[in-house]
């Protein structure tokens, strides 16, 4: 009798058939890491602006002057935070990894990409006295 190796064809059907139901269930989750990449990077660029807010608003505080220095840039202040054509700058926020537009007046939306616009955040200049508003506008369906 020859000894044979090797496998049958109904093996190889039976394992295709596996991989096959075993790649239909993870291909979701890869989807789903995708919305959710881009809601925690919304997300970091909420903190990012709340954070470099804060700060530019200290350095105000102990500079007392319209125009505040940090780390040798000169950024102008509204109200004592900084304006919206400033904030990306002083996030650390690049529009090579955020969709940056050019200012407006009195607020900024940046969002994750050019593809995903509306998931964003949007920062408004402080308004008489207050505190400038930053809104995540982000949530997991828009993203």
């Amino acid at each position: 009798m020859r000894n044979q190796r090797g496998f049958t064809l109904i093996e190889l059907i039976v394992v295709i058939v596996i991989l096959g139901i075993l790649a239909a269930t993870a291909l979701p989750k890869f989807f789903d890491l995708q919305q959710d990449a881009r809601l925690a990077k919304a997300q970091g660029a909420t903190g990012a602006i709340k954070s470099a807010s804060a700060l530019a608003h200290a350095a105000f505080l102990v500079q007392s002057s319209g125009v505040v220095t940090i780390e040798g840039a000169s950024y102008t202040m509204t109200n004592g935070y900084p304006d919206a054509g400033d904030i990306a700058t002083l996030a650390g926020i690049a529009g090579t990894d955020y969709n940056v537009p050019v200012a407006g007046a009195t607020d900024i939306t940046i969002s994750t990409d050019s593809g995903h616009t509306s998931c964003s955040v949007t920062y408004a200049e402080a308004g008489g006295g207050g505190v400038p508003t930053i809104t995540l506008n982000a949530t997991r369906s828009n993203c």
